[in-house]
């Protein structure tokens, strides 16, 4: 039962800064909020916070005479919900001030009542210092901690600006249209969208809608993927019968979209998360496909290769994420600049794992939806200078930006997630 649909979304704002993934705090409690309006309005504050949290945060540092101790974290997530309702919600400010205080009822602190309203019409009286102020905090600003900002701005000094104005944007809700049963045209006849032109197959819906309720959803006319993820498949150059391996799988979009370009593939997909494993199989299931899918952590090759060597292999490496923020803006909260380290760590790992599996002549795709450096170009670098046999495929396309080796898309360009691909061939 839920008690208080702005107390339910500061209470999954809490435990993402406790270090949960905000999709999986929304995944248990949502299924309990019986109205699709008040799931809605809960994810979308929830959303929100996370999106702008920096701001909210430095907004409140100054309306707040001391910092809130850590006992009260509870009253400090729901004064964030309470501003984001006013300073970025259609909620008139009224309403947002008097049923955030309501909230308070169930904390079991009857001084957050009077605390609560006091600090949010304090912000209703000082908004407009308070903007000028926004103004000349960087945090503040571009909604990013501040070793966020830095080392965006480090690794494109050019661009950093407008990747931080793309992380806070609502994401397009773009579509792959399974080829094997309609043509891209055709379905373009069936809603208002527009196509991706660096794409084959992919289009961008006019107007976000639940999944399940496009048409040919059920049937596998369509499937839901960012136009970046949507490049793997072709950049791998498959052909029928060939052995291939999709490391690191889950939750199958690339994996589904290989068999829908070449559906006589021999396709392996290896995922470490058992969780995660059950997204793949019903990916292939509502499209009618078949993969042999293996739970495992991929780098331990011996137990789970049998000994034939793969003609492709596509290597979706963990990474930041700092790629995809705009879908999951939590990840700004999440991730510390120790992690870059321990991510560049377990892709070199797997790489080197990986690339003896791969067949004379073979192709690997490294793909990360990462636009730091570190993860992508340099992780190359490093790679190709240990392996005489490994030989760049250069990627000549009209999507992303060329660099030292493979393809750099940057947040927001082509309408598109960051993604980031190098093609190796190994030598015969």
């Amino acid at each position: 039962m839920i008690k208080n649909l702005r107390l339910t979304a500061s209470e999954i704002i809490l435990d993402v800064t406790n270090g949960r993934s905000l999709s999986d705090c929304l995944a248990k409690i949502l299924p309990a909020i019986k109205e699709n309006r008040d799931r809605a309005f809960v994810q979308a504050i929830c959303y929100g916070v996370c999106r702008f949290y920096t701001r909210l945060d430095v907004v409140l540092s100054h309306l707040l005479q001391h910092p809130m101790r850590e006992k009260d974290s509870d009253v400090h997530a729901l004064l964030l919900v309470g501003l984001y309702q006013i300073m970025e919600m259609r909620i008139p400010d009224h309403a947002a001030v008097a049923e955030t205080v309501n909230a308070t009822q169930k904390l079991n602190k009857p001084w957050a009542r009077g605390f609560v309203n006091a600090i949010l019409r304090e912000y209703l009286r000082q908004r407009e210092q308070l903007d000028k102020k926004i103004e000349k905090d960087e945090e503040a600003l571009y909604a990013h901690p501040d070793w966020w900002i830095n080392h965006i701005r480090e690794s494109w000094p050019t661009e950093w600006q407008a990747i931080l104005a793309a992380n806070n944007e609502h994401p397009p809700f773009a579509l792959r249209v399974n080829q094997q049963k309609i043509s891209r045209e055709k379905y373009l006849e069936k809603c208002e969208a527009t196509i991706i032109p660096e794409t084959l197959t992919g289009i961008i819906l006019n107007e976000p809608t639940l999944a399940e309720n496009l048409p040919g959803f059920s049937t596998g006319e369509i499937s839901v993927q960012d136009g970046a993820a949507q490049l793997a498949a072709a950049l791998l150059q498959l052909k029928p019968h060939q052995h291939v391996l999709d490391a690191c799988a889950a939750p199958g979009g690339k994996l589904s979209h290989m068999l829908e370009i070449v559906p006589d593939l021999s396709v392996i997909a290896v995922e470490k998360e058992a969780s995660r494993l059950s997204a793949i199989q019903e990916n292939l299931s509502r499209l009618n496909m078949q993969a042999e899918c293996i739970h495992a952590d991929v780098s331990q090759v011996e137990t789970w290769w049998d000994g034939k060597y793969f003609d492709r292999i596509l290597l979706d490496a963990p990474c930041s994420a700092s790629g995809v923020v705009r879908r999951h803006p939590d990840i700004k909260l999440l991730r510390c600049p120790s992690d870059i380290p321990a991510f560049v760590f377990e892709q070199k790992k797997l790489l080197a794992s990986l690339w003896p599996l791969l067949a004379p002549g073979g192709l690997l795709l490294y793909a990360t939806c990462s636009i730091f450096p570190e993860e992508n170009t340099e992780v190359m670098e490093d790679f190709l200078a240990l392996h005489q046999d490994a030989k760049e495929e250069v990627i000549t396309a009209s999507f992303g930006l060329k660099c030292s080796v493979g393809r750099q898309i940057l947040t927001g360009m082509h309408h598109m997630d960051g993604f980031y691909y190098a093609l190796i061939k190994k030598e015969e």
